[in-house]
């Protein structure tokens, strides 16, 4: 990993991840400006990263750095670095918190998301299913990464699930310490790209950063009884990845709620949002009405009944958990999620 103190000179603002969608938003009165890329969220500020190198940001009155996500882009004077706005986001990872109305900003403008998950205990297709859903809302590309293959004998069976969880997902199956994990991952990982690591507490994403950066950060061993890890990041924070590429690694989630990622479950279930169609009533709930085209696909065997149900689930919980706009046109009010 390069740390940020170690850049100096950084080249050409392209390294960092900028593109015409960014520059396009640049007017002509913001023309002094200087981008900068947010590299570490601290509690009272930002730390980021411009062409020439580090910069400290220094937030405008009243702003909040919940507002912002490691990866966003800003524009900040030059010598001050005082920040005038942030750039509007390309991609952005977030999701629900439980009593919180807006919701937790987990990383911005990724390219990848790695959902990381290990050949042991902790692979839970069902918690799976929300990671997905949420890189999909998000419009990340999601790679399915399954650490700890040495340490089964046979990893086919955990690829096989993980596969069937998604049309046309990525699956890669590595030896996090290994070095042969970063070529592994490298056609994600080519400079001006970004990833994202997300998955549970202990199942080798920090050992990942680490393979891929080529540098140490805290982690642990792995405790017996519930192969859960030790130590995990507590903190998001960019790492530049040797070629050009850039990482975001993220806190191990204990409990992922699924909120306003109605296109992302679509996309996830595309077997159940392609049937829905065939179904005799256009609100079917895929439950108990007659004429179900997707309850109709199971009973057949073309269609994973647990897949059924776990999508009734989501689909539930999403409803519940997504603001809804009331009121009469032209003075429409967001309701706070009705929470059960």
């Amino acid at each position: 990993m390069t740390d940020l103190g170690q850049i100096t000179v950084l080249g050409q603002i392209t390294v960092l991840g900028w593109t015409d969608f960014f520059a396009d938003q640049v007017t002509a009165d913001e023309a002094h400006l200087i981008p900068c890329r947010i590299a570490q969220v601290h509690r009272a500020r930002l730390s980021g990263l411009s062409s020439a190198g580090p910069v400290r940001l220094n937030l405008p009155v009243h702003a909040n750095t919940g507002e912002y996500a490691v990866g966003d882009w800003v524009l900040a004077e030059p010598e001050t670095h005082d920040l005038r706005r942030r750039l509007d986001r390309r991609t952005l990872l977030q999701r629900p918190v439980e009593g919180q109305f807006l919701p937790q900003l987990a990383a911005a403008n990724v390219d990848t998301l790695f959902i990381v998950t290990s050949c042991n205990a902790d692979f839970n297709p069902a918690r799976l299913e929300r990671y997905l859903a949420m890189a999909n809302e998000a419009g990340t590309t999601p790679v399915m990464v399954l650490t700890k293959a040495d340490t089964v004998t046979d990893d086919r069976d955990y690829a096989g699930e993980a596969a069937a969880l998604q049309r046309d997902l990525a699956i890669v199956t590595v030896n996090a310490r290994s070095p042969d994990a970063a070529a592994a991952l490298m056609p994600w990982c080519q400079a001006g790209q970004t990833v994202a690591l997300a998955g549970s507490s202990g199942v080798g994403k920090s050992t990942l950063v680490n393979t891929l950066s080529g540098a140490e950060q805290l982690t642990g061993g792995v405790r017996e009884q519930d192969t859960k890890g030790r130590h995990t990041t507590t903190a998001r924070s960019l790492h530049a990845i040797p070629g050009g590429g850039w990482i975001i690694d993220t806190p191990g989630i204990r409990n992922l709620h699924v909120g306003n990622f109605a296109a992302g479950l679509d996309t996830l279930f595309a077997e159940i949002t392609e049937l829905a169609p065939l179904c005799k009533f256009s609100n079917c709930s895929h439950d108990h009405e007659p004429g179900c085209a997707v309850r109709a696909a199971v009973a057949t065997g073309n269609l994973d009944a647990d897949r059924l149900v776990r999508w009734r689930k989501l689909s539930e919980e999403n409803v519940s958990n997504t603001p809804v706009q009331t009121g009469p046109r032209g003075n429409r009010t967001t309701q706070r999620p009705n929470r059960r």
